[in-house]
Protein backbone atom coordinates (compact mmCIF):
# COMPACT_ATOMS: atom_id res chain seq x y z
CA UNK A 1 0.00 0.00 0.00
CA UNK A 2 2.86 2.35 0.89
CA UNK A 3 4.55 1.63 -2.48
CA UNK A 4 1.30 2.39 -4.28
CA UNK A 5 0.95 5.69 -2.42
CA UNK A 6 4.51 6.72 -3.28
CA UNK A 7 3.99 5.86 -6.94
CA UNK A 8 0.72 7.79 -7.03
CA UNK A 9 2.39 10.82 -5.41
CA UNK A 10 5.28 10.74 -7.88
CA UNK A 11 2.84 10.47 -10.77
CA UNK A 12 0.86 13.43 -9.48
CA UNK A 13 4.00 15.53 -9.12
CA UNK A 14 5.02 14.67 -12.68
CA UNK A 15 1.59 15.71 -13.91
CA UNK A 16 1.89 19.00 -12.05
CA UNK A 17 5.26 19.63 -13.70
CA UNK A 18 3.81 18.87 -17.10
CA UNK A 19 0.79 21.07 -16.50
CA UNK A 20 3.05 24.07 -15.90
CA UNK A 21 4.39 23.95 -19.45
CA UNK A 22 2.58 26.13 -21.99
CA UNK A 23 2.30 26.54 -25.72
CA UNK A 24 3.17 30.24 -25.90
CA UNK A 25 2.51 32.31 -28.99
CA UNK A 26 4.55 35.41 -29.79
CA UNK A 27 3.32 37.92 -32.38
CA UNK A 28 5.72 39.17 -35.06
CA UNK A 29 4.06 42.32 -36.41
CA UNK A 30 6.05 43.83 -39.29
CA UNK A 31 5.41 45.46 -42.66
CA UNK A 32 5.55 42.35 -44.82
CA UNK A 33 3.84 44.49 -47.44
CA UNK A 34 4.53 48.18 -47.96
CA UNK A 35 7.54 50.49 -48.22
CA UNK A 36 9.92 48.20 -46.29
CA UNK A 37 8.74 44.89 -47.72
CA UNK A 38 12.19 43.86 -48.95
CA UNK A 39 13.80 44.04 -45.49
CA UNK A 40 10.99 42.90 -43.16
CA UNK A 41 11.15 39.19 -44.16
CA UNK A 42 14.72 39.12 -42.82
CA UNK A 43 13.63 40.94 -39.67
CA UNK A 44 10.88 38.40 -39.16
CA UNK A 45 13.26 35.51 -39.75
CA UNK A 46 15.75 36.93 -37.23
CA UNK A 47 13.06 37.26 -34.55
CA UNK A 48 11.91 33.73 -35.29
CA UNK A 49 15.49 32.51 -34.98
CA UNK A 50 15.51 33.67 -31.33
CA UNK A 51 12.05 32.19 -30.78
CA UNK A 52 13.15 28.80 -32.13
CA UNK A 53 16.34 28.89 -30.06
CA UNK A 54 14.31 29.36 -26.88
CA UNK A 55 11.61 26.86 -27.80
CA UNK A 56 14.13 24.17 -28.74
CA UNK A 57 16.05 24.68 -25.48
CA UNK A 58 13.20 23.38 -23.32
CA UNK A 59 14.34 25.81 -20.63
CA UNK A 60 11.51 28.35 -20.77
CA UNK A 61 8.91 28.11 -18.01
CA UNK A 62 9.27 24.40 -17.24
CA UNK A 63 9.54 23.27 -20.82
CA UNK A 64 7.10 25.63 -22.53
CA UNK A 65 7.22 25.87 -26.31
CA UNK A 66 7.05 29.11 -28.28
CA UNK A 67 5.45 29.65 -31.67
CA UNK A 68 5.77 32.77 -33.83
CA UNK A 69 2.60 34.17 -35.37
CA UNK A 70 3.10 36.79 -38.07
CA UNK A 71 0.96 39.85 -38.66
CA UNK A 72 1.31 42.47 -41.41
CA UNK A 73 1.59 46.04 -40.14
CA UNK A 74 1.94 47.36 -43.74
CA UNK A 75 4.32 49.94 -42.18
CA UNK A 76 2.09 52.87 -43.16
CA UNK A 77 -1.60 51.96 -42.69
CA UNK A 78 -2.50 52.46 -39.04
CA UNK A 79 -5.94 50.91 -39.49
CA UNK A 80 -4.57 47.77 -41.08
CA UNK A 81 -1.82 47.50 -38.45
CA UNK A 82 -4.35 47.89 -35.64
CA UNK A 83 -6.57 45.21 -37.15
CA UNK A 84 -3.63 42.85 -37.54
CA UNK A 85 -2.57 43.43 -33.94
CA UNK A 86 -6.12 42.87 -32.69
CA UNK A 87 -6.19 39.55 -34.51
CA UNK A 88 -2.90 38.54 -32.93
CA UNK A 89 -4.16 39.40 -29.44
CA UNK A 90 -7.80 38.33 -29.53
CA UNK A 91 -7.76 35.45 -32.00
CA UNK A 92 -4.23 34.07 -31.88
CA UNK A 93 -3.87 34.84 -28.15
CA UNK A 94 -0.26 35.99 -28.37
CA UNK A 95 1.50 36.70 -25.08
CA UNK A 96 3.44 39.67 -26.51
CA UNK A 97 4.38 41.30 -29.80
CA UNK A 98 7.71 41.80 -31.55
CA UNK A 99 6.92 45.01 -33.43
CA UNK A 100 5.58 46.94 -34.93
CA UNK A 101 8.17 48.21 -37.38
CA UNK A 102 7.42 51.74 -38.58
CA UNK A 103 6.83 54.50 -36.06
CA UNK A 104 3.34 55.65 -36.99
CA UNK A 105 1.76 52.20 -36.98
CA UNK A 106 3.70 51.30 -33.83
CA UNK A 107 2.17 54.23 -31.99
CA UNK A 108 -1.29 53.29 -33.22
CA UNK A 109 -0.95 49.67 -32.12
CA UNK A 110 0.44 50.73 -28.76
CA UNK A 111 -2.50 53.01 -27.96
CA UNK A 112 -5.30 51.02 -29.61
CA UNK A 113 -4.32 47.43 -28.90
CA UNK A 114 -1.37 46.93 -26.56
CA UNK A 115 -2.45 49.27 -23.77
CA UNK A 116 -6.16 48.31 -23.74
CA UNK A 117 -5.21 44.63 -23.65
CA UNK A 118 -2.13 44.90 -21.44
CA UNK A 119 0.20 43.35 -24.04
CA UNK A 120 3.96 43.95 -24.14
CA UNK A 121 5.44 45.27 -27.40
CA UNK A 122 9.15 45.39 -28.24
CA UNK A 123 9.80 47.13 -31.55
CA UNK A 124 13.05 46.43 -33.39
CA UNK A 125 12.80 49.42 -35.72
CA UNK A 126 10.32 52.16 -34.69
CA UNK A 127 12.62 55.14 -34.20
CA UNK A 128 10.43 58.26 -33.88
CA UNK A 129 11.52 60.49 -30.97
CA UNK A 130 7.82 60.90 -30.15
CA UNK A 131 7.67 57.30 -28.93
CA UNK A 132 10.09 58.13 -26.12
CA UNK A 133 7.40 60.00 -24.23
CA UNK A 134 4.30 58.16 -25.43
CA UNK A 135 2.02 56.79 -22.72
CA UNK A 136 2.79 53.08 -22.49
CA UNK A 137 1.94 51.69 -19.04
CA UNK A 138 5.44 50.15 -19.15
CA UNK A 139 4.31 47.88 -21.99
CA UNK A 140 6.41 49.37 -24.80
CA UNK A 141 10.15 48.99 -25.44
CA UNK A 142 12.38 49.13 -28.50
CA UNK A 143 15.75 47.64 -29.35
CA UNK A 144 16.22 50.40 -31.94
CA UNK A 145 17.52 53.81 -30.89
CA UNK A 146 15.50 57.01 -31.14
CA UNK A 147 16.06 59.21 -34.17
CA UNK A 148 17.07 61.95 -31.77
CA UNK A 149 20.33 60.00 -31.59
CA UNK A 150 20.43 59.19 -35.31
CA UNK A 151 19.96 62.85 -36.25
CA UNK A 152 23.09 63.71 -34.26
CA UNK A 153 25.04 60.89 -35.93
CA UNK A 154 23.97 62.01 -39.40
CA UNK A 155 25.02 65.58 -38.72
CA UNK A 156 28.43 64.53 -37.43
CA UNK A 157 29.12 62.18 -40.35
CA UNK A 158 28.18 64.79 -42.95
CA UNK A 159 30.11 67.63 -41.31
CA UNK A 160 33.17 65.41 -40.83
CA UNK A 161 33.27 64.98 -44.61
CA UNK A 162 33.51 68.71 -45.14
CA UNK A 163 29.94 69.13 -46.36
CA UNK A 164 28.33 72.34 -45.13
CA UNK A 165 25.04 72.60 -47.00
CA UNK A 166 22.41 69.98 -47.80
CA UNK A 167 18.93 69.70 -49.20
CA UNK A 168 16.66 67.48 -47.13
CA UNK A 169 13.57 65.45 -48.04
CA UNK A 170 11.60 63.14 -45.77
CA UNK A 171 8.66 60.79 -45.98
CA UNK A 172 5.58 62.55 -44.68
CA UNK A 173 4.95 60.58 -41.48
CA UNK A 174 6.12 60.29 -37.87
CA UNK A 175 9.38 58.60 -38.78
CA UNK A 176 10.35 60.96 -41.58
CA UNK A 177 9.40 64.19 -39.81
CA UNK A 178 11.00 63.14 -36.53
CA UNK A 179 14.29 62.20 -38.17
CA UNK A 180 14.35 65.28 -40.41
CA UNK A 181 13.78 67.61 -37.47
CA UNK A 182 16.42 65.88 -35.34
CA UNK A 183 18.98 66.02 -38.13
CA UNK A 184 18.30 69.64 -39.06
CA UNK A 185 18.60 70.81 -35.47
CA UNK A 186 21.91 68.99 -34.98
CA UNK A 187 23.36 70.03 -38.35
CA UNK A 188 22.51 73.70 -37.89
CA UNK A 189 23.93 73.65 -34.38
CA UNK A 190 27.20 72.50 -35.95
CA UNK A 191 27.12 75.41 -38.39
CA UNK A 192 25.66 73.52 -41.33
CA UNK A 193 22.92 74.83 -43.62
CA UNK A 194 19.76 72.97 -44.61
CA UNK A 195 18.70 74.78 -47.77
CA UNK A 196 15.25 73.17 -47.82
CA UNK A 197 13.40 70.60 -45.72
CA UNK A 198 10.54 69.20 -47.80
CA UNK A 199 8.19 66.28 -47.27
CA UNK A 200 7.42 63.77 -49.99
CA UNK A 201 4.47 61.41 -50.19
CA UNK A 202 4.93 57.70 -50.73
CA UNK A 203 3.20 55.89 -53.55
CA UNK A 204 3.68 58.44 -56.33
CA UNK A 205 4.76 57.47 -59.83
CA UNK A 206 6.65 60.71 -60.51
CA UNK A 207 8.83 62.77 -58.15
CA UNK A 208 10.21 65.23 -60.68
CA UNK A 209 8.37 68.18 -59.09
CA UNK A 210 9.77 67.41 -55.65
CA UNK A 211 13.28 67.05 -57.05
CA UNK A 212 12.91 70.32 -58.96
CA UNK A 213 12.17 72.17 -55.71
CA UNK A 214 15.06 70.48 -53.92
CA UNK A 215 17.47 71.29 -56.74
CA UNK A 216 16.35 74.92 -56.86
CA UNK A 217 17.17 75.33 -53.17
CA UNK A 218 20.65 73.96 -53.73
CA UNK A 219 22.91 71.94 -51.49
CA UNK A 220 26.06 69.89 -51.87
CA UNK A 221 24.20 66.62 -51.34
CA UNK A 222 20.62 65.42 -50.89
CA UNK A 223 19.66 63.82 -47.57
CA UNK A 224 16.78 61.36 -48.04
CA UNK A 225 14.92 60.34 -44.88
CA UNK A 226 12.51 58.00 -46.62
CA UNK A 227 11.76 54.37 -47.37
CA UNK A 228 13.94 52.12 -49.48
CA UNK A 229 11.01 50.58 -51.38
CA UNK A 230 8.85 53.67 -51.73
CA UNK A 231 9.08 57.46 -52.07
CA UNK A 232 12.69 57.73 -51.00
CA UNK A 233 13.72 55.47 -53.84
CA UNK A 234 11.50 57.43 -56.24
CA UNK A 235 13.07 60.75 -55.24
CA UNK A 236 16.58 59.40 -55.78
CA UNK A 237 15.65 57.91 -59.15
CA UNK A 238 14.22 61.26 -60.29
CA UNK A 239 17.29 63.12 -59.01
CA UNK A 240 19.63 60.76 -60.85
CA UNK A 241 17.60 60.91 -64.04
CA UNK A 242 17.58 64.72 -64.04
CA UNK A 243 21.15 65.15 -62.83
CA UNK A 244 19.92 67.31 -59.95
CA UNK A 245 22.04 65.49 -57.35
CA UNK A 246 24.64 62.78 -57.62
CA UNK A 247 25.49 62.20 -53.94
CA UNK A 248 22.90 61.13 -51.37
CA UNK A 249 22.91 60.55 -47.63
CA UNK A 250 20.87 57.48 -46.73
CA UNK A 251 19.79 56.87 -43.11
CA UNK A 252 18.34 53.61 -41.79
CA UNK A 253 15.03 53.56 -43.70
CA UNK A 254 16.95 53.87 -46.97
CA UNK A 255 19.37 51.03 -46.31
CA UNK A 256 18.63 47.99 -48.44
CA UNK A 257 19.93 45.83 -51.26
CA UNK A 258 16.88 46.57 -53.40
CA UNK A 259 17.90 50.24 -53.81
CA UNK A 260 21.41 49.34 -54.90
CA UNK A 261 20.15 46.73 -57.33
CA UNK A 262 17.69 49.20 -58.85
CA UNK A 263 20.07 52.14 -59.22
CA UNK A 264 23.43 50.42 -59.58
CA UNK A 265 26.59 52.45 -60.04
CA UNK A 266 24.69 55.75 -59.89
CA UNK A 267 24.69 55.31 -56.10
CA UNK A 268 28.48 55.13 -55.86
CA UNK A 269 29.86 57.94 -53.70
CA UNK A 270 26.75 58.13 -51.57
CA UNK A 271 26.89 57.18 -47.91
CA UNK A 272 24.73 56.71 -44.84
CA UNK A 273 24.12 54.97 -41.55
CA UNK A 274 22.22 52.01 -40.17
CA UNK A 275 22.07 50.72 -36.58
CA UNK A 276 24.99 48.38 -35.98
CA UNK A 277 28.02 47.54 -33.89
CA UNK A 278 31.15 45.44 -34.27
CA UNK A 279 31.67 43.34 -31.14
CA UNK A 280 31.54 39.73 -29.96
CA UNK A 281 27.75 39.66 -29.84
CA UNK A 282 27.31 41.06 -33.34
CA UNK A 283 29.82 38.58 -34.76
CA UNK A 284 28.08 35.64 -33.09
CA UNK A 285 24.77 36.82 -34.50
CA UNK A 286 26.21 37.10 -38.00
CA UNK A 287 27.56 33.54 -37.75
CA UNK A 288 24.20 32.22 -36.54
CA UNK A 289 22.30 34.11 -39.22
CA UNK A 290 24.57 32.81 -41.97
CA UNK A 291 24.07 29.23 -40.75
CA UNK A 292 20.30 29.81 -40.83
CA UNK A 293 20.39 31.27 -44.34
CA UNK A 294 19.62 34.80 -43.12
CA UNK A 295 21.41 38.02 -44.12
CA UNK A 296 22.53 39.22 -40.70
CA UNK A 297 23.69 42.55 -42.11
CA UNK A 298 20.18 43.47 -43.27
CA UNK A 299 18.51 46.47 -41.61
CA UNK A 300 17.19 45.79 -38.12
CA UNK A 301 17.78 42.02 -38.32
CA UNK A 302 19.92 41.95 -35.14
CA UNK A 303 17.48 44.27 -33.38
CA UNK A 304 14.68 41.83 -34.26
CA UNK A 305 16.55 38.89 -32.74
CA UNK A 306 17.14 40.95 -29.60
CA UNK A 307 13.51 42.07 -29.36
CA UNK A 308 12.25 38.48 -29.29
CA UNK A 309 15.01 37.38 -26.92
CA UNK A 310 14.25 40.16 -24.43
CA UNK A 311 10.57 39.23 -24.26
CA UNK A 312 11.28 35.55 -23.62
CA UNK A 313 14.03 36.17 -21.08
CA UNK A 314 11.72 38.58 -19.24
CA UNK A 315 9.07 35.85 -19.08
CA UNK A 316 11.58 33.54 -17.45
CA UNK A 317 12.66 36.21 -14.98
CA UNK A 318 9.02 36.76 -13.99
CA UNK A 319 8.18 33.03 -14.06
CA UNK A 320 5.16 33.97 -16.14
CA UNK A 321 4.12 34.45 -19.77
CA UNK A 322 1.58 37.09 -18.70
CA UNK A 323 2.55 40.58 -19.90
CA UNK A 324 1.34 42.12 -16.65
CA UNK A 325 3.86 39.98 -14.80
CA UNK A 326 6.92 40.22 -17.04
CA UNK A 327 6.68 43.80 -18.37
CA UNK A 328 8.69 45.01 -15.39
CA UNK A 329 11.46 42.51 -16.08
CA UNK A 330 12.43 43.83 -19.55
CA UNK A 331 14.78 46.49 -18.20
CA UNK A 332 16.11 44.09 -15.59
CA UNK A 333 17.29 41.47 -18.08
CA UNK A 334 18.40 44.10 -20.62
CA UNK A 335 20.55 46.26 -18.40
CA UNK A 336 21.71 43.95 -15.63
CA UNK A 337 23.79 43.83 -13.58
CA UNK A 338 24.32 40.13 -14.10
CA UNK A 339 26.05 37.53 -16.24
CA UNK A 340 26.40 38.66 -19.86
CA UNK A 341 24.33 36.76 -22.40
CA UNK A 342 25.10 36.81 -26.13
CA UNK A 343 23.29 35.43 -29.20
CA UNK A 344 23.22 31.63 -29.13
CA UNK A 345 23.29 31.68 -25.32
CA UNK A 346 19.58 32.05 -24.67
CA UNK A 347 19.34 28.58 -23.11
CA UNK A 348 22.11 29.57 -20.71
CA UNK A 349 20.30 32.80 -19.85
CA UNK A 350 17.05 30.95 -19.24
CA UNK A 351 18.76 28.42 -16.98
CA UNK A 352 20.51 31.14 -14.97
CA UNK A 353 17.23 32.99 -14.47
CA UNK A 354 15.48 29.77 -13.46
CA UNK A 355 18.12 29.29 -10.78
CA UNK A 356 17.75 32.86 -9.54
CA UNK A 357 20.95 34.24 -11.09
CA UNK A 358 20.71 37.71 -12.66
CA UNK A 359 21.69 38.24 -16.28
CA UNK A 360 22.68 41.18 -18.47
CA UNK A 361 21.43 40.49 -21.99
CA UNK A 362 23.97 42.06 -24.34
CA UNK A 363 22.66 40.29 -27.41
CA UNK A 364 23.45 41.13 -31.02
CA UNK A 365 23.38 44.91 -30.58
CA UNK A 366 25.00 45.56 -27.17
CA UNK A 367 21.54 46.05 -25.69
CA UNK A 368 21.39 48.94 -23.24
CA UNK A 369 17.98 50.53 -22.76
CA UNK A 370 17.80 54.22 -21.87
CA UNK A 371 14.89 56.52 -21.07
CA UNK A 372 13.21 53.47 -19.61
CA UNK A 373 12.38 51.92 -22.96
CA UNK A 374 14.76 52.32 -25.94
CA UNK A 375 18.21 51.36 -27.16
CA UNK A 376 21.05 53.74 -26.41
CA UNK A 377 22.09 53.36 -30.03
CA UNK A 378 25.12 52.32 -32.05
CA UNK A 379 25.46 52.99 -35.77
CA UNK A 380 27.41 51.52 -38.65
CA UNK A 381 28.53 54.14 -41.17
CA UNK A 382 28.78 52.92 -44.74
CA UNK A 383 29.90 54.09 -48.16
CA UNK A 384 28.47 52.85 -51.45
CA UNK A 385 31.28 51.55 -53.64
CA UNK A 386 30.81 49.46 -56.76
CA UNK A 387 27.11 49.15 -56.06
CA UNK A 388 27.74 47.71 -52.58
CA UNK A 389 27.43 49.12 -49.06
CA UNK A 390 30.91 49.01 -47.54
CA UNK A 391 31.43 49.63 -43.82
CA UNK A 392 33.39 52.81 -43.08
CA UNK A 393 33.24 52.78 -39.29
CA UNK A 394 31.00 52.81 -36.23
CA UNK A 395 29.59 55.51 -33.96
Amino acid sequence: MRKLLLATTASAMAMIGTAQAEDIKLGVLLGFTGPLETITPTMGAAAEMAIKEVSDSGQLLDGSTVEAVRGDSTCIDAGAATAAAERLVTSDKVAAIVGADCSGVTGAVLQNVARPNGIVMVSPSATSPGLTTAESDDLFYRTAPSDARQGQVMAEVIKNRGINSVALTYTNNDYGKGLADAFQAAFEEMGGEVTISAAHEDGKADYSAEVGALASAGGEILVVAGYVDQGGKGVIQAAVDSGAFDVFYLPDGMYGESLLQALGDSMDGSFGDVPGIDNEGSQKFLEMAKAAGIDGTSSFAPESYDAAALILLAMQAAKSSNSADFKGKILEVANGPGEKILPGELAKGLELLKNGTAIDYDGATAVDLVNGRESKGNYRIYNIEGGKAVTDGYM
